[in-house]
C-alpha cells in the first residue's frame, strides 16, 4: 500500500492524505485512483475560477537554437503562491509549451470569427473537390472548426512533456494542488 501511495504521488503530486482516500475509494485501483484526484482538482478548480487572480510571474524560455523564444504571464491570487518553486516551473514548462507548439491563441472560443471564415472558404474548396455529398459537408465543416479551434488554442493542445493531458488539464491539476485559481494572463511568441 505504501508502494502504491509513493507512486500515485510522485504521478499526481497530490498530498498523502488525499491519495489514501483516493486509493481506498478506488479498491486500490491505481489508475481509478488517479482518475478521482483529477476529478477533485477539477472540482477545486471551478470552485476557484471567480477568485481574481492578480498575482504571478512573468517567465521566458528561449529554445538551444536562440531562433525562437516566449514570454507569458501566468497569473495565480497571492504572491505566495506566486513565489513557490512548482508554480515558477508551470510557468517554465508552459513557456516551453508555447515556444514549441506555437499556439495562436489562449481557448479555442478566443479564435476569431473573420480566421474561421477564411479556413472555412478553403475546407469548402476541398470538400468540393472531393465530391463529399452537401449534407456531409456541413457536419464535416463543423468538425474541422472544432479541431481547428482545439488546435490553435493553448489550454486545449496536448501538452508537450506529457500528451496524455491538454495544458488545460495540467492547470487544472496544478489548482488542485495549489489550491489557487491559476490562468493565464498573456503569451507572446518570437521566432527569426
Amino acid at each position: 500500500m505504501l508502494e502504491l501511495i509513493k507512486k500515485i504521488r510522485e504521478r499526481t503530486g497530490a498530498g498523502m492524505v488525499a491519495v489514501k482516500k483516493a486509493i481506498d475509494e478506488a479498491g486500490g485501483d491505481e489508475e481509478k485512483a488517479i482518475e478521482i484526484l483529477r476529478k477533485q482538482g477539477a472540482g477545486k478548480a471551478l470552485k476557484r475560477a471567480a477568485k481574481e487572480a492578480k498575482e504571478g510571474v512573468v517567465v521566458s524560455y528561449i529554445h538551444s537554437n536562440n531562433r525562437v523564444g516566449t514570454l507569458i504571464k501566468l497569473l495565480c491570487e497571492t504572491d505566495f503562491v506566486a513565489r513557490n518553486e512548482e508554480f515558477q516551473q508551470l510557468a517554465k514548462d508552459i513557456a516551453m509549451h508555447v515556444t514549441a507548439l506555437n499556439p495562436r491563441f489562449v481557448k479555442p472560443e478566443d479564435v476569431s470569427s473573420e480566421l474561421i471564415e477564411k479556413e472555412k472558404e478553403i475546407w469548402t474548396a476541398q470538400l468540393a473537390q472531393e465530391g463529399k455529398p452537401a449534407e456531409m459537408i456541413e457536419k464535416i465543416m463543423l468538425g474541422k472548426e472544432k479541431k481547428f479551434r482545439e488546435e490553435s488554442a493553448l489550454l486545449s493542445q496536448p501538452f508537450v512533456k506529457d500528451p496524455q493531458k491538454t495544458v488545460g488539464d495540467l492547470i487544472v491539476e496544478n489548482v488542485g494542488k495549489m489550491g489557487e485559481n491559476i490562468q493565464i494572463g498573456e503569451m507572446v511568441r518570437f521566432e527569426l
